[in-house]
C-alpha cells in the first residue's frame, strides 16, 4: 500500500495543499500548530472517516467554512485507488471510491490501509480500558473488515437497552421484562461472539507483542496481555440476570464486552500501575507495531505508517530502537524537533504557515 498523492482544501488549518510522498519515508518538519499532524490526519481520515485524534467531523473544516474535502489516491498492489471525501461542518457529507459513491463506512475498511502512531499512544498503557478495548477493536477492523458492523450492531443494542432501562425508572413492569428479554438476546449472541473473537485475537497477538517490546526496550521482559471478561465465565445470559436489579436501579447495562479490560503486566505487574514510564512508552509502542505485523501477515498488505510525533517523546535510546526496527514500506513522520537521528528520508517537506515547501527529495 501507498499513497502516491493527497489533495486537501479547507481542511483543518489548510486552504489548499497538495502533498506527494515518498515511496520511503517522508519526513514533515515544522514547528507546534503548523498543522504537520493534520496531514496525517487527513490520510487517516480518507482510510476510515474518522480523525484518530477522536474528534468530530465537523471540527475538520476550516474555520469560517461550510465544507472542506479530502482526496487521497494510492496505489494498492498495483491497483489505483482514488478516494474522495466531502465534509460539511453540518449534516452528512458525500464519499466515493474511483469515482462511485460510497453506501456505508464499512466498505471502505481495508481499501486504504493506515497504521497510526501518536505521541498519546501512552494513554493506551497508562488510560482507561476504554482505549485498549478502542485498540482491540480497531485491530480486528483492520484484520476483518467485516466486524465492523458486529461492532455497530453492538453499540446499537446497548444503546437501545439503557434507554430501556432509564425509562424503567426502577420499575420491573410485565412490559419492561418483556422488551428486555428481546434486548438480551440479541445481546447474548452479539456479545459472546465479539467476547470469544476478542479472545483469540489477544492469545494470537501476544508473542507479537513480546517481541515488539524487546525489539523498542532494547530488553527482554516477561510481557503479558489478558483479556478479561469475567461474565463469560457463567455466559452472558446468566450475568444480565444477575445484574438485573442493578441494572434497573442505575439505568445501565452492567455485563458485557463493553466493560471488558485488556490487561497487560511486565514481568507480572501491571503496566498501567507498576512500569515506569519508559517501559510505558515502550509498551505503547509495541501494540502498534504488533498490530502493524498481524495486519500484514494477515492480508499480505503493508499498511501505510502514520508516526505523529512519537520520537519527541522518547529517550534516545528507545529512538534508536524505533528507527532501526521500524517496518518496511511508506511510513511519513512528522516532528518539530529535527529529524530522528538514524533516519534515511527519501522526502523532507517543511510546514509553515499552513504551506508545505520540499526541503530535500
Amino acid at each position: 500500500m501507498r499513497v502516491t498523492n493527497l489533495w486537501l482544501t479547507h481542511f483543518r488549518n489548510y486552504a489548499d495543499a497538495e502533498l506527494t510522498p515518498a515511496p520511503g519515508l517522508t519526513v514533515i518538519l515544522g514547528d507546534n500548530g503548523e498543522g504537520k499532524t493534520n496531514l496525517l490526519e487527513a490520510i487517516g481520515y480518507a482510510a476510515t472517516l474518522s480523525s484518530f485524534r477522536g474528534v468530530a467531523t465537523d471540527a475538520l473544516v476550516q474555520r469560517g467554512h461550510d465544507r472542506a474535502a479530502v482526496r487521497l489516491a494510492a496505489d494498492a498492489a498495483g491497483r489505483e485507488v482514488l478516494v474522495e471525501a466531502e465534509l460539511t461542518a453540518s449534516g452528512r457529507g458525500r464519499v466515493s471510491v474511483n469515482r462511485q459513491p460510497l453506501r456505508r463506512t464499512r466498505d471502505l475498511l481495508g481499501v486504504v490501509r493506515v497504521s497510526v502512531f501518536a505521541a498519546d499512544d501512552l494513554e493506551l498503557v497508562k488510560g482507561g480500558p476504554a482505549r485498549r478495548r478502542g485498540w482491540l477493536d480497531d485491530l480486528l477492523v483492520a484484520l476483518h473488515p467485516r466486524r465492523a458492523a458486529l461492532l455497530a450492531d453492538l453499540e446499537r443494542v446497548l444503546r437501545q437497552r439503557n434507554a430501556l432501562l432509564r425509562q424503567a425508572g426502577g420499575r420491573l413492569t410485565a412490559d419492561v421484562e418483556t422488551t428486555l428479554e428481546v434486548w438480551d438476546a440479541r445481546l447474548v449472541a452479539l456479545g459472546e461472539e465479539l467476547g470469544a473473537t476478542r479472545q483469540e485475537l489477544v492469545e494470537r497477538i501476544e508473542p507479537a507483542l513480546a517481541k515488539a517490546y524487546e525489539h523498542v526496550a532494547g530488553q527482554p521482559l516477561d510481557v503479558t496481555a489478558t483479556y478479561e471478561a469475567p461474565w463469560r465465565a457463567e455466559g452472558l445470559l446468566a450475568a444480565l440476570a444477575r445484574c438485573r436489579g442493578d441494572e434497573l436501579r442505575r439505568g445501565t447495562t452492567l455485563a458485557g464486552p463493553h466493560r471488558d479490560e485488556l490487561t497487560l503486566a511486565l514481568d507480572g505487574l501491571p503496566a498501567r500501575t507498576h512500569a515506569s514510564q519508559g517501559e510505558q512508552r515502550s509498551l505503547a509502542l509495541a501494540l502498534r507495531l504488533a498490530a502493524h505485523t498481524a495486519v500484514i501477515e494477515d492480508t499480505g498488505d503493508v499498511p501505510v505508517l502514520l508516526l505523529d510525533d512519537v520520537f519527541s517523546e522518547l529517550d534516545p535510546s528507545r529512538c534508536d530502537a524505533l528507527v532501526h526496527h521500524l517496518p518496511e514500506g511508506q511510513a511519513l513522520l512528522t516532528t518539530a524537533v529535527g529529524q530522528p537521528a538514524g533516519t534515511r528520508p527519501e522526502l523532507v517537506v517543511r510546514v509553515s504557515d499552513a504551506r508545505l515547501h520540499v526541503v530535500d527529495g
